[in-house]
């Protein structure tokens, strides 16, 4: 499932495309995919000019004149792919129609966004743009991690009150939105901090030493266009690269990069999901 980086990735590539353009036409070429689409998507969305194209957590906003927000989450395999951008940026040529094209967006410089999701675990929805932050995906959601309100006092008080392991905590979206399976191992890494030990247990100090450990994490990740481990594809088709630079994640039995240590990567199942650290300088 893309983390906050593939999605920060993909927004992205969109923005010199979409962002202060207009939808010409918009194919919706079947009624659902994790759930229905919105009643007369298509007709919603032509002539509509994306004044803003943002990204909350996991999932990317595009704000349109018309009053409405289109939502899109990109699920296990969905990918927003361009071609025919007039501007040069995206040199690719339309491709023919494939069975997974579910949602084609005809921009009227003539480029083309086409989500194309084998699985269908992604989904769309459009609601007012005004009633956004009251969205039953949004409404929950905690600080962004690479925003201001997320800092040293919140991360502190926050954890200080969780009896579950830190691992745990960080996946929680109602404590941080968009942090998930992998970047929490890489940040617990950089921080020597066992995914094992109860949150609440961390201490004040190395809790607040998670704040620019995963702002770090999300940041290098970002710039190496997130992590390309099945499906995930940037913008441009591309892959992103962040996994040939993992610490920890998906590394079982690889010795601990970290300088003096003679650890071994070690693999746990935590809440069913794997998490990987070294069981010598995390503590």
């Amino acid at each position: 499932m893309p983390e906050l980086p593939e999605v920060e990735t993909v927004r992205r590539g969109l923005a010199p495309v979409m962002e202060g353009a207009v939808i010409a036409r918009a194919d919706v070429n079947r009624p659902d995919l994790r759930w229905p689409f919105p009643e007369n998507m298509a007709q919603r969305l032509e002539g509509q000019h994306v004044r803003g194209l943002r990204r909350r957590s996991k999932y990317i906003l595009a704000d349109l004149s018309g009053g409405e927000t289109l939502l899109i989450h990109l699920g296990m395999s969905g990918r927003m792919l361009i071609s025919g951008d007039p501007l040069g940026q995206f040199v690719h040529a339309h491709p023919a129609a494939e069975k997974h094209d579910h949602v084609v967006f005809h921009m009227a410089s003539g480029a083309r966004v086409t989500f194309n999701d084998p699985r269908r675990f992604g989904a769309m929805d459009m609601f007012a743009t005004s009633e956004a932050e009251a969205h039953p995906l949004l409404a929950k959601l905690g600080p962004e991690p690479l925003g201001n309100s997320f800092d040293e006092a919140y991360l502190v008080a926050a954890l200080a009150a969780k009896n579950t392991p830190i691992k745990s905590a960080l996946l929680d979206q109602r404590l941080i939105a968009g942090l998930g399976n992998i970047y929490v191992c890489e940040a617990l890494y950089r921080a020597g901090i066992s995914p094992r030990r109860r949150a609440g247990n961390i201490g004040a100090r190395r809790a607040a030493s998670l704040v620019p450990i995963i702002r770090d994490v999300l940041r290098d990740a970002i710039e190496a266009g997130g992590s390309s481990l099945r499906d995930f594809r940037r913008a441009d088709g591309e892959l992103g690269y962040f996994q040939h630079r993992f610490d920890v994640y998906d590394r079982e039995g690889e010795p601990c990069r970290r300088v003096g240590c003679a650890g071994t990567i070690a693999r746990v199942v935590q809440s069913g999901r794997s998490s990987f650290y070294c069981g010598k300088c995390q503590r």
